[in-house]
């Protein structure tokens, strides 16, 4: 299960902190351990400094929650952060919003887009102004049938199991796809479900499946309940290096449009 060592990026505004709590409440449902970083340009002493000053902030921010501190250099803060995840051992890359964004919805910076191309790790992403519940209510998958979806629906009903939350499957239907299309739709999540049950020991009543109807992709997540607590999973596109994160067009719409924290698995999550 991702989350056995989180690694958020900070830096010092209104998105690091975010990233920082959402960090901390990950791992504080995984028992896992988390890292901090802020990274600063190769080669320049006073951006080293500055740098060094933002993470002594950490501690103060997170109060007693225990952090593993570092300080990284890299020629952009996403290449930075996946070398460091990779040196240290860590398994997901939290990032939140940039500052200005729509408040509850996740904006995508530099950072962050080149992590969605390119990260080896799972990465997610915190929505503008968000603070973490005091308890994870809900996983949902985005759920089209391909393999690296089946791989997600494993891992998401796998990690549901162990934080005692029950697992939810979402499939957009844009447009108007007709009785026969919405069929075919909900039949590819029947079998999801049960990939879901035979991958876990999750009970039938935990498991549960929805279409997401609309025009479009936002109008089609705001057809579907996203209460408080929620956590939403999307798998890399078919497009992919193996064992590596690659958002494809429609998924970062679903990003973009989602109310609640994303996370990203890599192709070939196993």
């Amino acid at each position: 299960m991702i989350g056995e060592h989180v690694l958020a990026g900070f830096v010092n505004d209104a998105g690091g902190r975010e990233a920082l709590d959402l960090a901390a409440a990950i791992v504080g449902l995984t028992g896992g351990r988390l890292s901090v970083a802020t990274v600063h340009p190769p080669g320049l002493p006073a951006a080293a400094g500055e740098a060094r000053a933002t993470l002594g902030q950490v501690p103060d921010i997170l109060e007693d929650v225990p952090v593993e501190l570092h300080l990284q250099e890299g020629r952009s803060v996403a290449r930075g952060l996946t070398v460091l995840a990779s040196r240290i051992g860590a398994d997901l890359i939290v990032v939140g919003s940039p500052e200005g964004g729509a408040r509850g919805r996740i904006g995508v910076g530099a950072a962050a887009d080149h992590l969605l191309h390119s990260a080896t790790e799972a990465v997610m992403l915190a929505p503008s102004g968000y603070s973490p519940p005091d308890a994870l209510g809900r996983i949902t998958v985005m759920y089209v049938r391909r393999p690296q979806c089946d791989e997600a629906v494993i891992r998401a009903a796998q990690a549901a199991e162990r934080l005692d939350v029950p697992l939810r499957l979402v499939t957009l239907a844009l447009g108007n796809v007709g009785d026969e299309g919405a069929e075919r739709l909900r039949d590819d999540l029947a079998l999801a479900i049960r990939l879901a049950l035979d991958s876990s020991e999750l009970l039938p009543e935990d498991v549960s499946a929805e279409l997401a109807e609309g025009d479009d992709v936002a109008d089609a997540l705001d057809d579907v309940d996203w209460p408080e607590g929620e956590l939403l999973v999307c798998a890399s596109s078919e497009d992919a290096a193996a064992h590596r994160v690659f958002l494809g067009e429609v998924a970062l719409k679903v990003l973009r449009a989602a109310p609640c924290p994303v996370t990203v698995l890599p192709r070939g999550y196993f």
